[in-house]
């Protein structure tokens, strides 16, 4: 049984290398030290288990294998930190993935909720996979709990908040901000997850009014289950003040159809309306998603490939830094 850090056949290097080279030429911004900050979303489908071969054969499950792993790890180690959900009880492959990041050092590291309980949570973690080159845990980590907002009695807030958001705070140089991720569930409908979207927006605007809080430069990001922009979820969502930069108002989430207008993932912030603090990190102004499905597994239909790498496209945004 191959290893993830052993060297791949040739087929595997070549096919690898050409994912690099898209990556290089995608519009995503090379790291620069002291100079950005590149700060990324991930929904990556159902990532537990992992065949331990270098290509998973037509009988073999789960069919995510090595191959797909060292892509999926490849597209990651273009970001400084990447918010990742979706992520299972069985951890088989978040651990073979940090292996193979860390092959050639110890670089990078990550940090994981427990599993959440109930059927609502789809046994799932969320987590942040981070460059310790680039950025640094500042000692705040922990999940959202708002049990009495808005009149909500508890197995409303019991049922909602099944995958609780999670906030890490990180630093970059003297940059320091607060990453909160969340999963919002889908629900029977889109009218569940409104009230959902607008809890958790009045929350952030209320930690970020504290003038006790960890770090008032917050950022929300993950997968909001956003069906289209300006639907009563988006706008639940962005009442509180936060802000979705207009360079991905147009970006595909997923690897179904061309439809541009689903705004599934996202990244937000607070600006200096509505009383809410203004992110001190400066947005560069580019921001988008990375298409790749044209360099892996090109011969496999959509659904094959979403189980090797996902359905979903990251969403990075970059920031600035000062020197």
């Amino acid at each position: 049984m191959p290893s993830i850090t052993d060297r791949p056949p040739a087929d595997v290097v070549a096919d690898l290398a050409r994912l690099s080279d898209a990556l290089d030429h995608s519009g995503i911004p090379v790291k620069r030290l002291d100079r950005n900050l590149l700060i990324a979303t991930w929904n990556i489908r159902y990532f537990g288990g992992l065949t331990e071969e270098w290509r998973a054969g037509e009988d073999d499950s789960p069919k995510r294998d090595l191959f797909s792993l060292m892509c999926i790890g490849e597209i990651i180690s273009r970001f400084d930190v990447i918010a990742l959900q979706e992520v299972k009880r069985e951890t088989t492959a978040l651990r073979m993935m940090l292996e193979w990041l860390n092959r050639d050092g110890d670089y990078w590291d990550l940090l994981v909720t427990d599993v959440t309980r109930g059927d609502p949570g789809n046994d799932e973690r969320l987590a942040f996979v981070f460059d310790k080159r680039r950025v640094r845990p500042t000692g705040l980590a922990g999940e959202l709990v708002m049990p009495e907002l808005a009149g909500l009695d508890s197995d409303e807030v019991a049922k909602q908040f099944a995958r609780t958001p999670y906030a890490a705070g990180f630093a970059a140089g003297k940059e320091a901000f607060i990453l909160t991720t969340l999963h919002v569930i889908w629900g029977n409908s889109p009218d569940a997850r409104t009230d959902e979207l607008r809890q958790i927006a009045l929350w952030l605007k209320e930690w970020a009014n504290d003038p006790h809080v960890w770090d008032t430069d917050i950022i929300a990001l993950g997968d909001f289950n956003i069906d289209r922009r300006d639907d009563p979820r988006y706008q639940a969502f962005t009442a509180s003040g936060l802000v979705v930069p207009p360079e991905l108002h147009a970006v595909r989430r997923t690897l179904w159809g061309s439809d541009t207008r689903n705004h599934y993932d996202q990244i937000a912030w607070f600006t200096d309306d509505d009383n809410a603090p203004r992110l001190s990190m400066s947005y560069s102004g580019k921001a988008g998603n990375f298409d790749f499905e044209p360099h892996v597994w090109a011969n496999l239909g959509k659904g094959d490939t979403s189980w090797r790498i996902s359905d979903h496209y990251p969403l990075w945004a970059e920031f600035t830094t000062p020197r």
